[in-house]
């Protein structure tokens, strides 16, 4: 039985979480994911300008964790851009500064 995903550690929500191409209705797009945690990572080390270190500690997780949680977000950005997808924000094993990790009422879109 694998064991259980830590939760990462989030200092700020999005507030918008869906981005998709100008003039492509919603309905005819396909969607990405980008989970919050890669969300988070993008922000500690491409807006912030963190090293991976750095991050990682903030984020409650180590090193490799951060790195493999930054590269899947980037990937996911990339897809979206790239192939003209929608790019979605949520879900993810996460948890704001102060709350529980995964809250009854996020819990659909916090855990899988």
């Amino acid at each position: 039985m694998p064991r259980p995903p830590k939760c990462r550690i989030v200092t700020q929500k999005p507030t918008v979480t869906y981005f998709k191409p100008r003039g492509i209705p919603l309905r005819q797009l396909d969607e990405v994911v980008l989970t919050v945690e890669g969300f988070e990572a993008i922000r500690l080390s491409d807006i912030e300008g963190l090293d991976q270190d750095e991050a990682a500690s903030k984020m409650g997780i180590s090193r490799q964790t951060f790195g493999r949680v930054l590269a899947e977000a980037r990937k996911a950005v990339a897809k979206a851009i790239v192939e003209g997808n929608g790019l979605k924000i949520e879900g993810g094993h996460y948890k704001f500064i102060g709350e529980e990790c995964c809250p009854k009422e996020k819990r659909e879109k916090c855990c899988k």
